[in-house]
Parts: C-alpha cells; structure tokens; sequence
C-alpha cells in the first residue's frame, strides 16, 4: 500500500472546500481516508484558507508518504517545503 497526501472534496456546487487527507492511492477522490491533516477552503479570505497539522504532515511524509501537486504548493505556501 503506498499511501498519498491529497485533497478530499466537500461543499456545494460552485462553493467547493477540501480536506487534506492521506489515503491509498488506488482509492477514490472521496473514498477512505487513513488520517486527516487539515482543510483547504479556497474562497474563504487569505489568511483563513489553509489550516493542517504540520507535525501530522512531516510524520507522514517521514513514511514516505507522496504529496499531490496541489497539496504540494499547499505545504510549500505555508512553510513546509518539499522537493
């Protein structure tokens, strides 16, 4: 099982907010996750928009676990830089 940092999608239609989830990486979008680090909310105001559990983060990536590339640029946003 490889495991993968990646957005889980929630809200309406047109009013979409996101979990950063790890999941296996064969499971669907929406489909079961391992552990939750945070929430992504793309049209909340700046400072509002991104909250996820930077210890949680590096344990996970710690286990190899691969970030997608939004969640990438999520982490690199707030501080946690990866290659």
């Amino acid at each position: 099982m490889s495991a993968r940092i990646r957005l889980k999608r929630f809200g309406t239609k047109k009013r979409p907010y996101y979990r950063i989830v790890v999941m296996d990486k064969q499971s669907p979008r929406d489909g079961k996750t391992i552990d939750e680090l945070g929430y992504y909310h793309p049209i909340e105001a700046e400072d509002k928009q991104i909250m996820f559990d930077m210890e949680k983060a590096k344990a996970w990536l710690a286990k190899s676990a691969t970030p997608s590339d939004t969640v990438r640029k999520i982490f690199n946003k707030k501080g946690l830089h990866i290659k």
